[in-house]
């Protein structure tokens, strides 16, 4: 009986292994140089990709957790997203996922991580970091292909993303169709940049205690002053890991890829 159950439990290991691998294979590893510079990344590609059609475009900002030089932790969170049966028949698209350098950040802010939540403030003013540059540049590149969609390009982030994703919208306020930041934050102040000209829908966990639901409320509520229309979500038991519901919330995807610009 106990070695039927553990060749159960290996084959079990064996399949969520594979299907794992076969998930991160998807998204093909590459690196763009600009200068001296270079920014690992994943792509993943539609279904029977064909140059001669137009596919929307979506980027993705990973976490402060998944920084590093390894080009695949930063698939850990959301990835999957796009690799569905769903995604791929319903929603095909170019998806990037860049990853940040481990002593770089997406935005520029300086981190208080001795308080609970952490401590922000953030210093647009000084120019985008690094790793935010370079992004912006891979994602110019990858957008004046002949077979990217110009009209839809997209954005998503979580957490130390999520305040990617505020800050790329104030750097780029004519590049994107619509924006998903998932506990994050950024400069209200910028919000005049792209507040009438990007949908936004926001999520953020009421029990976050590494950044606090403040922060999503301090944006929102700067977006809807500045005549914007954001639409928002704040889940009453989630934690940090708020982008959990946030991926399973059934019209996330629909939401997203209904936006185009004029």
């Amino acid at each position: 009986m106990q070695t039927k159950n553990l060749s159960t439990i290996l084959l079990f290991a064996f399949v969520v292994f594979t299907i794992n691998a076969q998930h991160t294979e998807a998204y093909q590893k590459k690196h763009f140089i600009q200068n001296t510079d270079t920014l690992l990344y994943r792509i993943l590609y539609p279904q029977n990709f064909d140059e001669n059609k137009k596919y929307p475009v979506l980027l993705f900002l990973h976490g402060a957790g998944e920084r590093g030089n390894d080009n695949k932790k930063q698939l850990t969170h959301g990835s999957k997203l796009f690799t569905s049966e769903i995604a791929k028949t319903d929603f095909p698209a170019i998806v990037i996922f860049p990853q940040c350098a481990e002593n770089d950040y997406w935005s520029k802010v300086k981190v208080n991580r001795k308080k609970s939540p952490i401590s922000l403030k953030f210093k647009y003013k000084k120019g985008p970091t690094k790793s935010l540059a370079l992004t912006m540049a891979l994602l110019d590149s990858i957008s004046s292909k002949k077979y990217s969609n110009k009209h839809q390009v997209y954005v998503m982030g979580l957490s130390m993303g999520g305040m990617g994703t505020y800050e790329i919208l104030y750097r780029k306020p004519n590049t994107f169709a619509a924006a998903i930041p998932i506990c994050g934050g950024g400069d209200p102040k910028a919000v005049v940049n792209y507040a009438t000209k990007t949908p936004i829908w926001a999520f953020h966990g009421a029990e976050d205690n590494v950044v606090s639901p403040q922060e999503s409320l301090t944006m929102v509520s700067a977006i809807l002053k500045a005549k914007g229309k954001p639409r928002f979500t704040l889940f009453e038991n989630a934690n940090h890991n708020s982008w959990d519901p946030a991926f399973a919330e059934p019209l996330l995807l629909s939401w997203l890829f209904s936006h185009s610009l004029n």
